[in-house]
């Protein structure tokens, strides 16, 4: 088979991308073995006697599953042809890869190619082992093929391509039923991932590609996403700051699926109101003091007292201290069409300091917020049009 002129022409050699690269150096997100790792369990032991600390719903998924579903480090990779698919074209970059548009040159069906960066095969092997466990999961983006270059040994991951328009060009032009529909949507793929175990841990508008003409939308970058063990200490460096819940940034380590709810909160909050990013920290620290200056400073201190957490001293001179603001305060005339008594209800029952108030991804779908687009096919029929929400 020929490559039309047009996809040689723009096509990139695979082996070209980070030739020399080999699989090593470090990883910022390490994983707490309970089960292996002596300092681990001895934390859990401490933990265990202070405080009874675990997921609210899900916190067993893991135990009940064979070691091989979880325990990462042991996957074999079964790698497929490299020769099977050109690059096209570089549609974005993150901190461990770089994404292009692709082609599979067998079929001819599109994809996208993401060729990561050096990092330890452990961080590869766990986003290779999430993706196969939540194959098949609503609006979770499928994997369909892992290849490597055999000179650079550098591995890249084939997706299901999405027709993504960039949310700074979309979000500002959905009308309220496109927000409740595509929120509903996420968060069928996060109560489905949390129901496997797993949690996300990089909610963001990024990561959330929207085929708005066939209202698809699909949960992507499932780099920094984990095994979720109760009373386990996880790294704190996840998640774009902007959505990073208040648990990273007092650096309390025992999270759950509750942070992705959190990073939902903030980027729901963030379309209802037109604010885009809601939280806006120019640091991890000035991210909290945001925060603050919308939940209260009364409300932190109880939260941290909950949980016995001590705040580090950078915070004495730059916290102050802030009264609760009301939601309603939020709203103008340009966003008050989005802004109803459902939507605040919803929105602050995800935005909790303490991630146990945090409504759940199953208990968040059956918010009476979400009964105009529960059924998809009405939804359709209701916004028939996919370019209304392009009328100026």
């Amino acid at each position: 088979m020929v490559l039309p002129s047009t996809t040689r022409a723009l096509s990139l050699n695979f082996a070209n991308i980070f030739v020399g690269h080999a699989l090593h150096g470090p990883t910022p997100h390490t994983r707490q073995y309970p089960t292996l790792d002596p300092l681990t369990v001895s934390r859990i032991t401490r933990h265990n006697s202070r405080r009874n600390i675990m997921a609210r719903v899900y916190a067993d998924v893991n135990q009940n599953m064979p070691r091989s579903y979880w325990d990462y480090d042991s996957v074999n990779i079964s790698w497929g042809v490299l020769e099977n698919y050109e690059v096209v074209r570089k549609i974005g970059r993150g901190k461990y890869s770089e994404v292009f548009e692709g082609i599979n040159v067998v079929n001819y069906q599109k994809c996208v190619v993401k060729v990561l960066k050096p990092v330890k095969k452990k961080k590869i092997k766990r986003e290779i082992k999430i993706l196969q466990n939540l194959a098949g999961g609503p609006n979770v983006v499928a994997l369909l093929d892992v290849v490597r270059d055999s000179q650079s040994k550098t591995p890249s991951l084939i997706f299901e391509y999405v027709n993504n328009i960039d949310f700074r060009s979309l979000y500002p032009k959905f009308n309220d039923l496109d927000v409740r529909f595509y929120i509903l949507e996420l968060l069928k793929a996060l109560d489905f991932c949390h129901s496997k175990g797993i949690m996300h841990r990089d909610v963001k508008p990024h990561n959330v590609m929207i085929d708005h003409e066939n209202k698809k939308l699909r949960l992507i970058d499932w780099g920094l996403a984990e095994f979720y063990h109760p009373r386990t200490e996880y790294n704190v460096r996840v998640a774009s700051r902007y959505f990073k819940g208040p648990e990273l940034l007092v650096d309390f380590q025992e999270y759950d699926y509750s942070l992705d709810m959190w990073s939902l909160g903030a980027m729901f909050a963030s379309m209802i109101f037109r604010k885009e990013p809601f939280f806006h920290g120019n640091s991890n620290s000035d991210q909290l003091v945001k925060i603050a200056k919308v939940l209260g400073t009364d409300e932190l201190f109880d939260y941290l007292d909950k949980y016995e957490i001590e705040l580090d001293s950078q915070y004495d001179d730059i916290l102050g201290r802030f009264q609760k603001k009301p939601w309603h305060s939020f709203v103008t005339s340009e966003n008050q069409r989005f802004v109803s008594n459902e939507a605040i209800d919803f929105l602050d029952k995800l935005l909790r300091y303490d991630h146990q108030e945090r409504l759940t991804a199953k208990e968040a779908q059956d918010h009476p917020y979400f009964d105009p687009v529960r059924d998809p096919e009405d939804f359709k029929r209701n916004n028939a049009d996919p370019n209304e929400a392009y009328d100026s």
